[in-house]
């Protein structure tokens, strides 16, 4: 990685949630490791053979949850270690659709002086063997988290992100499953948090080759009401102004 990157903003580390993603982690976490960055893995209560497959990788720094939390818990954990050695912390999800050297690209796209939340955009959703579900999902999400207050984006629901730290662990963020990662968006946007765009490039498999724990009604269900909870919040705090 390009190291003036690196010193024009601050300090990095890698954030890696994890669960059950025993087939993919290895490759994710070897190529996060080649930005030459440090790497917070977080075991959230894998049952498979994550942690076996991550054992022989050395120079990790290695954080379990012993039951699963969610992924929302699973990065607040990361990020509480990071943020004692980095001022920021890339996320990057461990089902392996990431491409970790994109990162670069999202470094580069910090304004100089700025402390946004940087969302990896990611490209190519539109070939054939991406889930419906995933293209409808992120149109569903964009627009409710407009609505909620938050930023006008194009893929809210992208897990490959850079935060500021220790901003993002202070937001106030109730939800602490996948919900987490729209819920910030919004109280970014509450707090006077930018919240910017950058392109990165995604690996989906086909179907049954891709590791999801993506459950279209529940995941539907728990969206639906935590944008309800934001909204009802916005709405109740504008009318005691």
């Amino acid at each position: 990685m390009d190291s003036s990157a690196i010193s024009k903003e601050g300090k990095f580390a890698v954030v890696i949630p994890v669960f059950n993603h025993g087939k993919a982690v290895a490759a994710v976490v070897e190529k996060a490791m080649r930005l030459s960055l440090p790497v917070f893995v977080v075991d959230d209560g894998s049952t498979d053979s994550t942690r076996e497959n991550l054992a022989p990788i050395s120079g990790i720094h290695m954080l379990r949850h012993d039951e699963n939390r969610g992924k929302g818990a699973a990065l607040l954990t990361g990020f509480a270690e990071a943020s004692k050695i980095a001022d920021w912390a890339i996320t990057i999800d461990g089902d392996g659709q990431h491409h970790p050297e994109d990162a670069l690209n999202l470094i580069n796209a910090i304004p100089a002086g700025q402390r946004p939340i940087m969302v990896g955009m990611r490209t190519g959703m539109a070939v054939e063997h991406v889930p419906w579900t995933s293209r409808f999902g992120r149109k569903f999400s964009n627009f409710w988290v407009f609505v909620s207050g938050g930023p006008r984006l194009r893929d809210s629901q992208s897990g490959f992100r850079i935060y500021p730290l220790p901003e993002a662990m202070n937001l106030g963020v109730v939800a602490r499953r996948y919900q987490f990662e729209v819920e910030i968006l919004v109280r970014a946007g509450w707090n006077g948090i930018p919240v910017l765009e950058a392109p990165v490039k995604v690996n989906y498999e086909v179907a049954g080759e891709r590791i999801s724990h993506f459950r279209p009604f529940v995941d539907f269900f728990r969206n639906s009401s935590t944008f309800a909870r934001l909204i009802f919040r916005r709405v109740f705090s504008s009318l005691l102004r």
